[in-house]
């Protein structure tokens, strides 16, 4: 009953308007991680993502800490409420379809300790007199009790090499999107970030250029946190070598090099050769299987000068081929980062099982009879799991074309697709 249920409410969700389903109220509860209370008195602010993040309603939780909404847009288009506490600011979604959520809060922590970085990517694509250049950092925030690691005047710090110039910087935290951030410059092309980790998975990744004379470059990558694993990513055409760098195959279509483990504030040079054409716009969309189930997170404290940018914009200020490769690499380094099981519905056959007097059931009873109540419950928890997977991604979608940045055919097929997979599992 519950998997029907879960089905028919994504069926509507997806074929009938929003608004039909929802009215114009949205309920919630802010909790705090940290101690598992409640939060009695925090005030909340409902956020239209259309038209440029527009604080559009507010309210403040009671004594059980619960709130209500009440704006005309909610169940219309993708949102997120926003929670600031103790200086740090929570963002939780509200997608179409649904009109109840749990807005969680963390204690903060000024620890460094609180996070640990476990892997670094680099990964190198010619442009013609330039090199473009992406970097990113996997990072944990295994903290106990679970604290959101922040400091406004910069908790995280890295550098890059000379002569390079920056172009953005975002961060994300457990499962969700970038949210550009504003550097905070420590001089010599060292920068920071404010940011608030939450626990889980976090990621940093940032662009620049480097000069590209000859289809050559000498990059000394500095490393500022120690104990991180790095990889090296580069089209195949490219030739890279460095100290300790060894060939580790391929991963969509792209040559993966391995370095182990570095010390920290030390140098590794990577010598880059060779070029390579932009990888296709049409195999550069976000990977689908990294669902974001949590709204994208971060300080927001003016006193620090730090800006952020909840939803990805158009990047106007960005060539093309810069926004091409770097979506080309964070879809490779999201397979890297994350290869995990999917749950697979299709032949799951439950083995016979016996009757209330040991005999095995006849031969010719059909499958359906002989499911055990074990097999039951693993297709309930994996339908259960496709199905929330299935709703990130919607939402996911949403706010890429509130974004704009995903073009009207694009938004189509995607949607297409999240539609044949419900068919899929209403079969299955």
């Amino acid at each position: 009953m519950r998997l029907r249920r879960a089905l028919l409410t994504l069926g509507a969700a997806l074929l009938v308007p929003s608004s039909v389903l929802l009215g114009a109220t949205a309920q919630g509860t802010v909790k705090n991680v940290t101690t598992g209370q409640a939060v009695a008195g925090q005030d909340v602010t409902l956020i239209q993502l259309q038209g440029g993040m527009q604080d559009v309603a507010n309210a403040k939780s009671d004594a059980q800490g619960r709130f209500t909404f009440d704006h005309p847009a909610i169940g219309t288009q993708p949102m997120l409420v926003r929670a600031v506490y103790k200086g740090v600011s929570f963002f939780t979604p509200l997608p179409p379809g649904r009109n109840d959520l749990e807005v969680e809060v963390f204690e903060p922590s000024h620890d460094p300790k609180t996070i640990s970085v476990d892997t670094h990517f680099v990964i190198f694509q010619p442009n013609g007199a330039s090199l473009i250049v992406g970097e990113e950092y996997a990072i944990k925030n295994n903290s106990q009790p679970a604290q959101a690691f922040y400091r406004a005047d910069g908790n995280f710090d890295f550098a890059l090499p000379e002569n390079a110039t920056l172009k953005q910087v975002a961060a994300q935290g457990p499962s969700g999107m970038p949210v550009v951030q504003s550097p905070l410059e420590r001089g010599k092309n060292k920068y920071s970030i404010a940011y608030a980790f939450r626990p889980g998975q976090n990621g940093v990744r940032y662009s620049y250029e480097l000069p590209y004379s000859e289809n050559t470059a000498s990059v000394k990558l500095p490393t500022v946190y120690p104990g991180a694993r790095l990889v090296v990513v580069a089209p195949p055409s490219v030739q890279i070598a460095g100290d300790g760098l060894q060939a580790g195959g391929q991963e969509q279509g792209m040559n993966v090099y391995d370095r182990g483990t570095m010390a920290a504030n030390s140098t590794l040079t990577v010598s880059v050769s060779g070029t390579a054409p932009p990888p296709n716009a049409m195999e550069t969309q976000s990977d689908p299987g990294a669902q974001g189930r949590d709204a994208q997170q971060a300080g927001d404290n003016s006193s620090s000068g730090v800006s952020v940018q909840m939803v990805p914009g158009r990047l106007d200020d960005l060539k093309l081929p810069i926004i091409v490769v770097l979506v080309a690499t964070f879809a490779v380094l999201g397979v890297l980062l994350a290869r995990k099981p999917v749950p697979t519905l299709a032949g799951v056959v439950a083995a016979p099982a016996a009757n209330d007097h040991g005999a095995k059931p006849a031969a010719h009873a059909p499958a359906h009879a002989v499911t055990t109540s074990a097999n039951l419950a693993q297709v309930d928890a994996a339908v259960g799991s496709s199905l929330d997977a299935l709703k990130d991604t919607l939402f996911r979608l949403e706010l890429r074309r509130q974004a704009g940045t995903i073009s009207e055919d694009e938004y189509a097929k995607e949607r297409a697709r999240a539609e044949k997979i419900l068919r899929d599992l209403v079969r299955g």
